[in-house]
């Protein structure tokens, strides 16, 4: 799998907002300085969470972004399909639709098999788990 800029950037900026204390707004200046993020590139990624029904944006003196759900319900898999689509396609379609000819023809099961792990994965991990107890919490230690 590959995380795209886009999709670590959008998962960056919403553990800010669900670090923000009270749920208050912050700015995409000050989510973009916070994280190192281009400002431009952070306000476009902001309006596809806000579509998403992931963030909500202020206006005003005061405006900025908060978060549009609690934290608690917010996954990685949510995050990562507001900017980017599907966890797993292939060629940019759903494994799922896909028939291979010959000896390749049991691969698109392997494809379904990546793409309901990663949904699973990435479904369990939750914004508020990331900012409340870090990695280790939602992780199993990783066998080396």
């Amino acid at each position: 799998m590959r995380i795209s800029a886009k999709a670590d950037y959008a998962v960056r900026a919403i553990l800010e907002l669900a670090a923000a204390p009270g749920g208050s707004t912050r700015s995409a200046r000050d989510l973009a300085e916070a994280q190192g993020i281009p400002q431009n590139f952070l306000e476009n990624i902001l309006s596809e969470l806000r579509r998403a029904g992931l963030v909500h944006t202020h206006r005003g003196p005061s405006g900025g972004s908060s978060l549009a759900r609690p934290a608690a319900t917010i996954t990685l898999a949510d995050i990562l399909r507001a900017v980017d689509g599907p966890l797993a396609a292939v060629r940019d379609l759903p494994p799922e639709t896909l028939e291979y000819p010959g000896a390749a023809c049991g691969l698109p099961a392997v494809w379904c098999r990546v793409s309901d792990s990663l949904d699973t994965m990435l479904g369990e991990v939750t914004v508020a788990a990331l900012v409340g107890d870090g990695v280790a919490a939602v992780l199993p230690a990783h066998a080396s």
